[in-house]
């Protein structure tokens, strides 16, 4: 298992060398959203109307976060449960998000969406919200801002620390450690 240090937006060169089980440090910027969020990005499609953000070679964070502490870009921002956004995933890989992270498994039809159209899936540590908000050097609402926690944001990141759960060739990080263990 390799350690990869990037920069956004990413590359279909950069996802051909990430493999399940590689740790990921990501340096640039990343959007976030939930449910919500994205259900709103998938209506906008459905209406053949311009996205409030841009997916090409980007990167979406699954995460809802606490308010900002005075002088702090951010509160807390641990990942949220990423298969909420399983039925929007495949959508926004097909116009180009190149990865998602979030915690937890995801469907099949997400794994093939990243086979098919050359993106990961990372998982960012469920828990450690407050360690992971110190690799956030800034955070702007761009679109939705109603939804409060939810909005979409365009945070700033540096060293912000993953680990690729699935990869575009079919490696599942949470597959392999099963039958490692035998856990049926």
């Amino acid at each position: 298992m390799a350690e990869h240090r990037i920069t956004t937006p990413i590359s279909d060169d950069v996802i051909e060398t990430l493999r399940a089980g590689d740790t990921v440090y990501i340096t640039g910027y990343l959007y976030t959203g939930r449910d919500s969020a994205h259900k709103k990005l998938i209506d906008l499609i459905n209406e053949g109307k311009d996205l409030p953000i841009e997916v090409e070679g980007q990167l979406i964070y699954y995460v809802g976060p606490t308010p900002a502490r005075p002088g702090k870009p951010i509160g807390s921002a641990g990942p949220t449960t990423s298969y909420r956004m399983d039925s929007f995933a495949p959508t926004l890989h097909r116009l180009g998000i190149k990865g998602t992270i979030g915690k937890g498994s995801r469907n099949e039809e997400v794994k093939e969406s990243l086979q098919k159209y050359k993106a990961v899936y990372l998982a960012a540590v469920g828990g450690a919200g407050a360690l992971i908000s110190k690799s956030i050097e800034e955070a702007e609402v761009i679109a939705y801002p109603e939804l409060g926690p939810e909005a979409i944001r365009r945070v700033k990141v540096k060293e912000f620390p993953c680990i690729v759960i699935n990869d575009m060739y079919g490696g599942d990080l949470y597959q392999e450690g099963k039958k490692q263990y035998k856990i049926e």
